[in-house]
């Protein structure tokens, strides 16, 4: 028998090395930024089409290569980072590798110019899937330029995995904001589909904040930020978080350390427990902090992506960064409570990177809360505009109509035969009920449809059952134009610039739902008519929610649909909406008809049941 273990072709691994570094349009930006940074760049121009698909673009005038290293530049573990293996522990550069050129050019066509400014000509190397196609002298600009095109053409499995434009566009963005917020000196210019975006000119890490992301409704960012600065023998924080009051449900939230973007929830956590007590469980603070640490203190190398850093004493590093966010709110009167003159007050020292001390904890005292686990409870305003998440956090009995003639006592003790009980979604399809079997009693509290069958009462939430016949409307109508009604007055819908590249690309599907919209401007769109549906609804409200549900990370689910549901939770009766009998009654039969009527597509009950038997055993 002959042997079968045998070393693979150079095509077919680097093939496999790109499944690591490449697995997005978003990776290719990532790797070449961080090539031209590496490289001294102060000006950076990014161009893309069709979301980094069929090109991504990457001009800077940095240093440039040689013809040797310009062709060197794309073999495997070619690097001019390192050359040492101590040498990862000391590392200055984004970038150490040698992978990711290899990688990019292993699934795409690639070409290259480069020239360093004592050469009078430059280099051009073109390649397709790794194989090198031609290399010639060219003139050029000094710097380096790289156009990739036509990403996983020859792997076509991939290319099917890709997102919808606008996701990709979206991962485009988010990579580029880790890196132009790192480095505010560098003039950053992004064009997609041959509109300008971005041009970010030189300034201040808060100049740079205020650049990116202006005015996201009506937040001021720049106005929302408090300055972070903290440093200790161990490190040295400095940053901007938000004040409470800029708190979202989707807010910015940026960990750097060493000029390098990462992602670490142990010390999100310990920012989120400094805000503990000024802000809604369902939304988050927006933060921008930067740690400088001994580059031998931190491990770059444990992940592809190099977005996952290891600490060599994270339980140190907790307690001051937690101590850091808190003694900023303090100071900005965002906690009153906070005395940081009491004796029990986190000791922070004082930074000297000359010295080598013994480092002693702080003592700091933090509590349980776990911003992981998922919110029991929502404000009232929330309950009212998109419906609770979850009832369980409204415990109070509420005021029931008089017309219905029930005493509040009576009530008082039927809502407790609810405790424990059985929601509909856990009962099995053999037991839904029919139209014909059920009979509308009343509206109670404004909220739900109280119903009886012949051996039971049937509770519905009435937001969430409008919002599951919408939503089938909407689903089975999809590819059709919805019916519109005229604003009286424009409305302007005010946005990020990145988002609004986002809407530009996808606004024929926001079109069909029944909008009428139209560009005004980099970042902004003047809304003449909306979905009938809609009705009094905020139309303002309803897209933003329609844009973030739309760019949402699932893969269940097709951006249609996405849209679908969001209008469908905007456009439903809400909870606290009083309704007349004839209404009760129409919304009662559409949703029977609905064929998944225990849940909304989000998966939430619609409908509680007791047994009168159930009654009877519990009164």
């Amino acid at each position: 028998m002959s042997d079968i273990i045998h070393l693979l072709p150079d095509t077919v691994a680097n093939q496999i090395a790109a499944g690591e570094v490449v697995q997005r349009p978003s990776s290719v930006l990532k790797e070449l930024v961080e090539n031209s940074l590496d490289a001294g760049a102060q000006h950076i121009d990014i161009i893309v089409r069709d979301a980094g698909r069929t090109l991504l673009k990457v001009i800077d005038d940095g240093k440039g290569m040689s013809p040797t290293d310009a062709r060197m530049a794309f073999e495997r573990h070619a690097t001019s980072k390192i050359s040492t293996a101590t040498d990862l522990f000391n590392l200055q550069t984004m970038g150490f590798r040698g992978e990711a050129l290899a990688s990019i050019a292993a699934v795409s066509q690639v070409d290259m110019t480069t020239r360093r400014p004592e050469d009078e000509l430059g280099t051009k190397i073109e390649m397709a899937g790794a194989t090198v196609i031609s290399q010639d002298y060219c003139q050029c600009p000094y710097g380096t330029a790289i156009a990739v095109k036509n990403l996983f053409f020859n792997t076509p499995a991939r290319r099917r995995f890709l997102k919808t434009n606008s996701t990709e566009l979206k991962n485009l963005f988010q990579d580029f904001y880790r890196i132009a917020l790192v480095y505010p000196k560098v003039h950053f210019t992004f064009t997609a589909n041959d509109e300008q975006v971005f041009n970010l000119e030189p300034g201040t890490t808060k100049q740079r904040i205020a650049q990116l992301l202006g005015k996201t409704g009506k937040t001021d960012f720049y106005s929302q930020l408090l300055t972070i600065d903290t440093e200790t023998e161990l490190l040295s924080i400095k940053g901007y978080i938000g004040k409470p009051e800029s708190a979202q449900k989707n807010p910015y939230q940026y960990l750097f350390v060493n000029g390098r973007y990462m992602r670490h929830p142990y010390f999100h956590k310990a920012v989120i427990n400094a805000y503990q007590g000024l802000i809604a469980n369902d939304v988050q603070p927006h933060y921008f902090i930067y740690f400088s640490i001994a580059a031998q203190d931190i491990d770059v190398n444990i992940h592809p992506t190099k977005t996952e850093i290891k600490f060599a004493d994270e339980q140190s590093i907790w307690p001051l960064l937690y101590a850091a966010v808190r003694e900023t709110l303090g100071k900005y009167d965002a906690r009153p409570s906070l005395d940081f003159d009491q004796t029990d007050a986190p000791d922070i020292p004082t930074y000297d990177p000359r010295r080598n001390a013994s480092l002693t904890m702080p003592s700091t005292g933090y509590d349980g809360y776990d911003p992981f686990k998922s919110s029991e409870q929502r404000t009232v305003d929330k309950e009212q505009r998109h419906e609770s998440q979850n009832r369980n956090g409204n415990q109070e009995t509420r005021p029931w109509k008089q017309e219905t003639g029930i005493r509040n006592q009576d009530i008082q003790n039927w809502q407790r035969l609810y405790e424990g009980f059985q929601s509909h979604s856990e009962l099995s399809q053999q037991q839904l009920i029919e139209q014909d079997d059920i009979a509308l009693i009343c509206q109670l509290d404004n909220k739900w449809l109280l119903c009886r069958t012949a051996t039971e009462l049937v509770l519905i939430d009435q937001h969430r059952a409008h919002t599951r016949v919408l939503y089938d409307h909407y689903t089975t109508q999809s590819g059709k134009q919805q019916a519109s009604q005229q604003l009286l007055f424009p409305e302007l819908w005010q946005i990020n610039i990145d988002k609004a590249a986002i809407v530009r690309e996808m606004l024929d599907d926001i079109k069909s739902l029944g909008f009428e919209i139209q560009k005004f401007g980099n970042t902004a769109f003047s809304v003449t008519a909306v979905p009938a549906e809609l009705g009094d609804g905020n139309p303002i409200e309803a897209l933003n929610d329609i844009l973030a549900t739309a760019t949402e990370q699932t893969t269940n689910t097709t951006r249609q649909q996405k849209m679908a549901l969001a209008l469908a939770r905007n456009a439903a009766i809400r909870a606290g909406q009083q309704l007349n009998a004839t209404q009760q009654a129409q919304l009662l039969e559409q949703w029977l008809k609905t064929p998944m009527k225990a849940i909304t597509p989000e998966g939430k009950n619609i409908m509680l049941t007791i047994s009168f038997n159930e009654i009877t055993r519990r009164i």
